[in-house]
């Protein structure tokens, strides 16, 4: 079906993200192609090797209750507890939530609000309000689990008519508002696998959203780290990773923090050292209600917060 009517289907898993956009008249495909019943794409599967599968099908809510996950892979338990609301947890997948779609204050709208505008470039416009005279799309990307989901290494399966493929979530986001993943029309993301080096992270996940519940992110901070143990709980740093979400137009990693952070003890100063880097790997723009300034700060502050709190772990 999907390679039948490429170009004009959309996939519908949760239906959290898309059917709003439909009624806004973000997208207006002709066919919708409804996976819900494709019970093989759903569930959480430990590994021999120590490693994890995850259905794209898999709801939020059951990542989130995942006593296997909270165990290993706790970065991820968290970053999905995050999202919107419980019913929307329910509904939302985890595949979804990878292939989200890109957010901006211009383009989130209805299409009475858009036309008033004259469009933007992301949709049946040629002008970024975002960025006058620039050739790029800034619409930032919102998912919870991808940066929680980067730190851990993830890679995902992806199906076609023609076969499978698999690859690093870390190449499936170009950074481009518009192409803002490595998927072709008639293609599908059905698997997510968590790497057994990976497991064992303690993890820690921060949002910044307007509301407590429902709102998408407008700052989040995925840290997940492995230490040694000194016998007391606290011990060196061997391996490290941040990610950032909601401030870039796709999700990344602050590259440089692991190799600060390795072989050292974590302390407030550490930190606060960190924080300055994962501010300076922000790009907020004005994508949202609030100011690029205040979110690229609050960056900084949330990774702070979250390697001290994983310190503790």
């Amino acid at each position: 079906m999907l390679s039948q009517h490429a170009g004009n289907i959309r996939v519908l898993a949760g239906g959290t993200d898309l059917i709003p956009s439909m009624r806004q008249k973000l997208f207006e495909p002709r066919f919708v192609l409804d996976l819900r019943g494709i019970g093989e794409l759903r569930g959480i599967y430990p590994q021999p090797d120590g490693g994890a599968e995850i259905g794209a099908l898999t709801p939020l809510s059951a990542i989130e209750r995942s006593s296997y996950l909270r165990e290993h892979y706790p970065v991820l338990t968290e970053a999905a507890a995050t999202v919107a609301s419980p019913v929307i947890r329910n509904m939302g997948t985890i595949g979804g939530n990878i292939c989200l779609d890109t957010r901006c204050l211009w383009y989130n709208q209805s299409l009475a609000w858009r036309k008033g505008c004259g469009f933007c470039i992301k949709k049946d416009g040629d002008l970024c309000h975002v960025a006058p005279g620039g050739s790029k799309c800034w619409a930032a990307f919102s998912g919870d689990t991808p940066p929680a989901l980067l730190c851990l290494n993830a890679e995902i399966e992806v199906a076609s008519a023609n076969g499978m493929r698999r690859i690093s979530l870390r190449e499936f986001y170009p950074g481009d508002g518009i192409n803002y993943r490595n998927l072709q029309s008639n293609e599908l993301v059905t698997r997510v696998f968590l790497p057994a080096e990976s497991a064992g992270y303690c993890g820690i996940y921060r949002k910044l959203r307007v509301r407590g519940s429902i709102d998408y992110p407008l700052a989040g901070v995925a840290v997940a780290m492995k230490r040694t143990s000194n016998g007391n709980g606290i011990g060196r740093v061997t391996e490290a990773h941040i990610a950032l979400t909601a401030v870039n137009p796709a999700p990344v990693l602050v590259k440089s923090a692991g190799e600060l952070l390795a072989g050292k003890n974590i302390d407030e100063a550490l930190a606060e050292a960190v924080g300055d880097i994962a501010a300076r790997t922000a790009k907020p723009l004005t994508t949202s209600a609030l100011t690029p300034e205040y979110r690229r700060e609050m960056i900084r502050v949330f990774t702070k917060r979250a390697i001290l709190a994983a310190a503790q772990n």
